[in-house]
């Protein structure tokens, strides 16, 4: 729902009009701020007017709870007004929980009412709520409060956090212009070959004098040798065998330092590229998964493979090419200022106009070119949804329409190439027009000057021979400004990776954990993910070696605090401790060295069994890895497989049964003999034959461990310790089976809701449910079926 923009009476008048003739106003009463909330009482979306007034709030719906309940079938339009005068004892208080907002209005005993919003209007409800505490500071004291915009978002209004660069609330990834400047911070890739740089670099520069040689030399061969040989004087054979001789050592020098010069700089080209690959990817690994939650596989995909292939090309290629043009032109001019002055000044004609269309167009190519990365990175993004989901796609017949999804986000890339090659397929041409229109008028002056007897027409030649290499380099170095802005977009989307900070950073002064007991301490911790609110004053004390089961509703928060505890990501409030130590204090690597986890969704990796069971220990045995397949129970499958613990393993482990699967992650839990363990419904996906294989395998995981099982199914939690039972982002109950059971509380209510689950399925799966034996276990007690 789309919220109105609050209403300043004495600023608005024109708004404050119209929001009169919607709300019933005192006479003098004037209109502070108004939203409106989007969901109702049931949570189904419904706008409803909320307002808040110099003397009181007012509403109209039935998204509120009060003491005389508004009848559900009126719509928003037909209720009556309700409104409650501003008191020093009212109090606005606000919470959210996934993804859910509330809004409580209470008195000193309490609670007059409740609205329901979506994170939408987070940010009018937040605003509305500081003008409604400011309003009741100016009743209380007498005192008006200015308005402090200083420190508010300029786009939602909403008052910034202390210290804060950016608006939690609104802020989104920035997609700021490339610019070519960005490619000068490469040269932290290139420093350490910077020895092999220099000797590139005068490589060019010698190679480039050498190209040089021949047009200087055509001056005397035409003046001395051709030109009197034309007016009946004898060739000077001698003259002649010496310059021919210089032309050619200029030749062979020439392409032999051009040689040297593209291997040297070839070689450091690579590697600078190669190095900028690892380094992405190393800092890629060390990001935070909220990092990889807000990103596309694909597009990550691109930008360290691609974009570090296009900077390469452009470092080993275009780089060099650059350096050679701009040695070329400099030291042309300076030849041919040498020459004539006034030549050479006129060959300068063009080259304001150049400028000028190197200007205009930069900026074009720049964001086209980062436009086009972007969209090419939705067309890999289709195939990496695609490839690895294929199985999925065949089964609900969709072939076609990935087919169409692929064909459409091909086309627009065609598009955006089409609009961009407008601009650019212009731009070349007119540069080599620009060039030809120089030649011509160089050509002009300097027949002037030979009918004049200025020069000579050897000077003519050496200098159009010298024009057209100046020219050539001029229009090469426009051309590379397409390669430019390709490299500077593709080295920007890089450095967004690179510059990106982890929000699980390692800590500056690290404490050494090389042995865990196990024990775990959540100290009121919490969570956000964003503006929502998921974990909330959390508190949870595991001893070593205990089994802790988590159960609760879905969405209640278990495997936000598994992925807490793992730090995977770190809590906003609070503090989690293992052993006594704040995990924030202790390595990434080194605290999770510590930590198997088996998930509901096993991932295997590309090659063979020993190697994805030895995944977490690389220099495990082949008689550990054996070990550990034995304890997981799946040594016996792995026997039976073409090349035993050699086999290969399909991308994401195709070729495998969904148990087998998981029992090869068992053993790769198993192996590292981890201190912690962390089972996310390690058998909810697998049917009960498989269950049982599986729970025999994590028996023998869990034994002198401290473990942390989360189970929809309850039953498979019958050997915890304790169960912690959560909802809403919090700790509702702890204990064992039998004491929650005794309790009738929440936990109580989540088993007998299973259990009356399991007598439904049993009636559902009896041939006869009034006369078959089957049907006689849908009649046991509650407790006994869900054993069951």
């Amino acid at each position: 729902m789309h919220a109105h923009p609050h209403v300043d009476a004495t600023r608005q008048p024109a708004d404050q009009d119209r929001a009169s003739a919607e709300v019933p106003l005192a006479p003098g009463e004037n209109v502070l701020g108004r939203l409106e909330v989007d969901l109702d009482a049931r949570l189904c979306f419904q706008a409803s007017p909320l307002v808040l007034t110099d003397c009181r709030i007012l509403t109209r719906s039935d998204s509120n709870t009060t003491a005389s309940e508004i009848k559900s079938n009126q719509s928003t339009a037909e209720q009556p007004w309700q409104s409650w005068p501003l008191s020093p004892q009212l109090r606005l208080r606000h919470h959210d929980h996934a993804g859910i907002g509330t809004l409580e209005l209470h008195d000193a005993t309490h609670c007059l009412a409740v609205w329901r919003f979506t994170l939408t209007v987070h940010a009018q409800v937040m605003r509305l709520v500081e003008q409604f505490e400011r309003r009741q500071h100016e009743l209380a004291t007498g005192e008006v409060e200015a308005e402090d915009d200083s420190n508010r978002c300029p786009t939602c209004k909403a008052q910034l956090p202390p210290d804060a660069d950016e608006c939690p609330v609104c802020h989104r990834e920035q997609q700021a212009p490339p610019s070519t400047w960005v490619l000068l911070r490469l040269w932290r890739f290139a420093r350490p070959y910077q020895g092999k740089l220099l000797a590139g670099f005068l490589l060019t520069l010698a190679s480039t004098a050498a190209t040089l040689v021949p047009p200087y030399l055509t001056m005397p061969l035409m003046d001395e040798v051709l030109i009197p040989f034309q007016n009946g004087k004898d060739i000077d054979l001698h003259r002649a065998m010496w310059l021919l001789s210089g032309l050619l050592g200029a030749a062979v020098a020439a392409w032999a330092l051009g040689w040297a010069r593209t291997y040297l700089l070839a070689l450091v080209s690579e590697r600078i590229g190669a190095d900028l690959r690892t380094a992405t990817f190393e800092h890629l690994m060390r990001l935070s998964l909220d990092y990889f939650g807000s990103k596309r596989t694909g597009d990550l995909m691109n930008r360290v493979g691609s974009e570090t292939d296009r900077i390469n090309v452009f470092l080993s290629l275009h780089a060099l090419d650059f350096a050679n043009d701009v040695l070329m032109i400099a030291m042309t001019a300076a030849i041919l200022v040498s020459i004539n002055p006034w030549l050479a000044l006129v060959t300068l004609v063009p080259l304001p106009f150049i400028a000028w269309l190197i200007h205009l167009v930069r900026d074009r190519l720049r964001t086209g070119f980062e436009k086009i990365d972007r969209v090419w990175g939705e067309v890999t993004n289709v195939l990496a949804d695609t490839i690895p989901g294929i199985r999925v796609v065949k089964a609900f017949a969709q072939e076609q329409r990935e087919t169409n999804r692929f064909r459409a986000a091909n086309q627009y890339n065609l598009q955006v190439n089409d609009k961009l090659n407008k601009t650019w397929s212009l731009f070349s041409p007119t540069v080599s027009l620009l060039t030809e229109i120089g030649l011509l008028v160089v050509w002009a002056f300097g027949i002037w000057l030979v009918a004049h007897h200025q020069i000579t027409v050897g000077v003519l030649t050496a200098f159009i021979a010298y024009i057209g290499r100046f020219y050539g380099r001029l229009d090469s170095m426009s051309r590379i400004v397409s390669v430019t802005q390709k490299a500077a977009a593709g080295a920007k989307r890089i450095f967004d990776i690179l510059d990106h900070v982890s929000n699980v950073p390692e800590p500056v002064n690290p404490v050494p954990m090389p042995t865990l007991q196990g024990r775990l301490e959540m100290d009121s911790i919490g969570f956000r993910y964003g503006s929502r609110s998921v974990i909330r004053g959390l508190s949870l004390d595991i001893q070593p070696g205990e089994m802790i089961g988590l159960v609760g509703h879905s969405g209640s928060g278990k495997s936000t605090l598994v992925n807490l505890i793992c730090r995977f990501y770190d809590v906003t409030d609070g503090a989690i401790r293992v052993d006594g130590v704040d995990v924030r204090r202790i390595a990434v690597s080194d605290f999770r060295r510590h930590i198997g986890l088996v998930l509901q969704e096993p991932f295997l990796f590309f090659g063979t069994i020993a190697e994805n069971i030895a995944y977490g220990k690389p220099e495990a045995t082949r008689q550990d890895i054996i070990a550990a397949a034995r304890a997981a129970h799946a040594h016996d499958f792995i026997l039976r497989l073409p090349h035993g613990y050699d086999s290969l393993v399909g991308e994401r482990g195709q070729g495998l049964s969904g148990g087998e699967r998981q029992r090869i992650s068992i053993a790769r839990a198993l192996l590292i003999d981890p201190r912690i363990l962390i089972m996310d419904e390690a058998t909810s996906a697998v049917d009960t034959e498989t269950e049982k294989e599986i729970q025999k395998a994590l028996d023998n995981l869990v034994k002198g461990r401290t473990t942390i099982a989360i189970a929809h199914r309850l039953s498979t939690l019958r050997k915890a310790d304790r169960l912690v039972v959560m909802d809403k982002g919090q700790v509702v109950e702890v204990g064992p089976h039998d004491e929650l059971m005794a309790r009738q509380g929440a936990y109580w209510r989540l088993y007998e809701a299973q259990a009356r689950k399991a007598e439904q399925d049993a009636l559902l799966d009896a041939p006869d449910a009034q006369d078959a034996p089957s049907a006689a276990p849908a009649a046991m007690p509650t407790h006994q079926a869900t054993q069951a």
